[in-house]
């Protein structure tokens, strides 16, 4: 990417030098999240770039989470296998519960009965968890 070029310092090393301060660093990045802003407001169709871009994020954000559950999962395998198979079923059946809840907030919290029902579930996850962790602890 081509830099203007003043006294053979580019814009970049200007940006980047850790000379300059933070007040400076602070201006140029609400610079650019103001620039972002105009132009999704502004340019036409900019809201289904946002869009577009914003559902990248959440894929983004969800294969890495599942990486972490993988390699979490890779890491205590021994454990795991350790606890037995109801604990471990126990413990698997929590999170895909709590995955299961976490989705469904929005629509459970639209009345009153699907709120309590919500909170007597999430109070479930964290005994099935309290007693998992008591059993892993246990050896």
């Amino acid at each position: 990417m081509p830099w203007i070029v003043v006294d053979a310092w580019t814009v970049a090393d200007f940006l980047y030098a850790p000379g300059v301060s933070s007040e400076l660093k602070m201006t140029r990045n609400v610079a650019i999240v103001v620039l972002i802003a105009a132009a999704v407001y502004f340019l036409p169709s900019g809201g289904q770039v946002a869009n577009t871009f914003e559902a990248f994020l959440y894929i983004g954000f969800g294969v890495a989470i599942g990486y972490l559950g993988l390699r979490f999962y890779r890491e205590n395998r021994v454990a795991l296998n350790g606890l037995g198979d109801r604990y471990r079923g126990l413990l698997y059946g929590a999170i895909a519960l709590a995955v299961l809840l976490w989705m469904s907030r929005a629509r459970m919290w639209q009345n009153g009965l699907g709120e309590l029902l919500w909170f007597v579930l999430v109070a479930g996850i964290v005994y099935a968890l309290v007693v998992v962790v008591r059993r892993w602890r246990a050896y």
